[in-house]
């Protein structure tokens, strides 16, 4: 089993930028971010694998950055340029194997953080 506790989200401006992080009680082969707004079903966002091989969902790519502390147990997710189609509720996700970016291919999940973008 792997627990995995997000924290970092919070209400921006449009604009803005905020960090958030995810602390897992062991390595694993990835660590991803997922995203639900209300309404919606639950979208990647960003991965990053062991490797350091990392992957972007096209609606954040140049915004958002994934990456990963030397000990492989803390995920982050820089996010800059935030706008209000960012606001959901973010999820980390990590596998005991890599198999792609599907809510499916994970294992393990966080308790969710909410982002909100709003003037």
């Amino acid at each position: 089993q792997v627990q995995l506790v997000e924290s970092g989200g919070g209400l921006v401006q449009p604009g803005g930028s905020l960090r958030l992080s995810c602390a897992a009680s062991r390595r694993t082969s990835a660590m991803t971010w997922f995203r639900q707004a209300p309404g919606k079903e639950r979208e990647f966002v960003a991965a990053i694998r062991l490797s350091g091989s990392t992957y972007y969902a096209d609606s954040v790519k140049g915004r958002f950055t994934v990456s990963r502390d030397n000990a492989k147990t803390m995920a982050y997710l820089q996010m800059n340029s935030l706008k209000p189609d960012d606001t959901a509720v973010y999820y980390c996700a990590a596998a005991n194997v890599w198999r792609g970016q599907g809510p499916d291919d994970y294992d393990y999940w966080g308790q969710g953080t909410q982002v909100t973008v709003s003037s």
